[in-house]
């Protein structure tokens, strides 16, 4: 599957529900799962093998998205 495939479903399903599609994509996907693993406390090592990125230092910034939502 395409990564343009993955972002027309997840754009569908946006709309489907109401919400603006432009505002997803297939990225939607990804960064929701590292922002759920790090609010359930995964390791940044143990994310950065799932996601596969190249950096601590990208990844980190999907682990502070996350802290946002505890305040």
């Amino acid at each position: 599957m395409s990564d343009r495939a993955i972002a027309r479903l997840v754009q569908a399903a946006a709309r489907k529900v109401g919400l603006d599609e432009r505002q997803f994509a297939g990225h939607s996907l990804r960064a929701g799962f590292l922002t759920e693993s790090a609010a359930r406390g995964a390791t940044i090592f143990k994310m950065q093998e799932v996601s596969r990125h190249k950096t601590v230092h990208i990844l980190s910034e999907y682990v502070r998205s996350a802290e946002q939502f505890k305040n």
